[in-house]
């Protein structure tokens, strides 16, 4: 319980201030001024969304990585043990798994097309199927909001997974020895606080961030580590901050509480290709899904309540 408070706390509160407090030095040095440099890191809901704004959010949520890894220690876990059972994070299973995330984006693009014909209402939820939707005009800013788009993205991506899927369904999943009880708790638990961490939202747009968190979860368990959770993160979040600056619509995006129903097809399908796809690579790929027993005994018992660990 401690840990899951540190963790919180550094999530909602604590990082979030101190880079903030860093981000506005280095504005208020190159002559922005305190309150300049306050005002442009600040999301406000009535002002348009700047480069330095997103690269805050971002990297707020970036920091998390360390800080998870540091909490872990509390349970004498080094840190590679949050990233799979090599214990390390498996580099060509995760490029292999962004590959699977392309084909499953497209997939879900697909059946956004699909479905919009049925409902021309969903493009006002997915611009991308909107026909009627422009290009923004290219300047400075758009340059600079992609450069944060591709840059600092992977690492808010995959800090969110360390915070959910590395830590919280560890801890999940070692609250009660029923093998079959943890699983379910460990997908369960970290998805819906997943869904919940985004803020206010309509019921389809948090079923949507809850079966992304149960997908992941599965695939932690079933692959053994974070790599293909973070692959679909990062594309997932490339292509949704991507199009967003490309058609001008970084302020809907970030501010988001919306969705449709209609795009319930959509999620099922992109998450299906994923899931299936990301799993067949496993196999091909013969990676491991569980940690060397002899690896567990040495720990004395110390890796959480896993019965081998014993």
């Amino acid at each position: 319980m401690l840990g899951v408070v540190v963790v919180a706390a550094s999530m909602m509160l604590v990082v979030p201030l101190v880079v903030l407090v860093a981000f506005a030095a280095v504005l208020a040095a190159t002559g922005s001024g305190v309150d300049g440099a306050l005002d442009a890191l600040v999301l406000d809901p009535g002002e348009p969304v700047r480069p330095v704004t997103l690269a805050y959010l971002l990297t707020s949520l970036a920091v998390m990585i360390p800080v998870v890894w540091a909490v872990g220690r509390l349970h004498g876990l080094k840190p590679r043990w949050l990233s799979s059972v090599a214990p390390r994070i498996r580099w060509k299973f995760l490029l292999a798994c962004l590959g699977v995330s392309v084909v499953a984006f497209i997939a879900g693009l697909a059946t956004s097309v699909v479905v919009s014909l049925l409902d021309p209402s969903l493009a006002e939820v997915d611009p991308a199927v909107d026909s009627q939707v422009t290009l923004a005009s290219w300047s400075a800013t758009t340059r600079d909001f992609l450069l944060v788009v591709l840059l600092v993205t992977p690492f808010q991506a995959a800090a969110e997974e360390y915070v959910f899927r590395g830590y919280l369904t560890q801890v999940a999943g070692g609250i009660f020895s029923s093998e079959r009880l943890a699983k379910v708790l460990a997908v369960l638990v970290p998805a819906t606080l997943f869904a919940l961490a985004h803020g206010a939202q309509n019921p389809p747009l948090f079923f949507d961030r809850f079966a992304f968190g149960v997908m992941a979860g599965v695939l932690v368990i079933l692959t053994g580590g974070l790599e293909a959770p973070i692959a679909m993160h990062v594309v997932n979040n490339w292509f949704a901050f991507g199009l967003a600056v490309l058609l001008g619509q970084m302020d809907q995006v970030l501010t988001a509480t919306e969705s449709s129903w209609w795009a319930v097809p959509v999620t099922v399908v992109r998450t299906a290709v994923f899931l299936g796809g990301a799993l067949l690579v496993h196999r091909w790929m013969r990676e491991r899904k569980r940690a060397d027993s002899a690896v567990l005994i040495a720990s004395r018992g110390r890796v959480y309540g896993l019965s081998s660990a014993r």
